[in-house]
């Protein structure tokens, strides 16, 4: 089951790539002050493509918190795809599937026997390690809102949090 808002977030550890290099990574090391946290398909996907240019676009590095995508592509992969947008943000190479399960998001991709990849979602974590807002999607395709996302990060700030 994904967390809800005011629940702590899940432990996990995986590899966190930065588009040259690649280092095993727990999630409380680098949401310490909150983050973001984008849970996505497939690395080169046609909408996985459209999103980060649209998140890059929007100024989405430019948030008081690190945002991070999450998606089950291989570090060599998720690298090649951070240069290949010339992307400012860092992502997670879930290959274990341990973010994946650990959020409840894990699921059978239909016509790919034997794929599994996160559902599509947003996390905005605060700095108590706390969702502070969630979206999950109930399809493939559908945009992300992102208004919402920047609101809810904005919100953070306006409360005071440490982030």
């Amino acid at each position: 089951m994904p967390p809800e808002i005011g629940d702590t977030v899940p432990p996990f550890k995986t590899v966190l790539c930065t588009g040259e290099t690649f280092r095993s990574t727990a999630i409380e090391d680098v949401c310490e002050d909150g983050c973001v946290l984008v849970f996505f398909g497939f690395a080169f996907s046609a909408i996985a493509e459209n999103w980060w240019k649209q998140y890059d676009r929007a100024g989405w590095d430019e948030f008081p918190v690190p945002v991070y995508g999450i998606s089950r592509d291989g570090p060599y992969a998720q690298n090649a795809f951070i240069r290949y947008l010339d992307s400012p943000f860092s992502m997670f190479s879930d290959t274990d599937a341990e973010a994946s399960e650990a959020f409840g998001l894990l699921t059978a991709r239909e016509a790919m026997d034997g794929t599994s990849t996160p559902l599509r979602a947003i996390f905005v974590i605060n700095s108590d390690q706390q969702v502070a807002y969630r979206w999950i999607a109930d399809d493939w395709i559908s945009p992300v809102p992102r208004r919402e996302v920047e609101t809810a990060v904005r919100r953070l700030s306006d409360d005071g949090e440490n982030i």
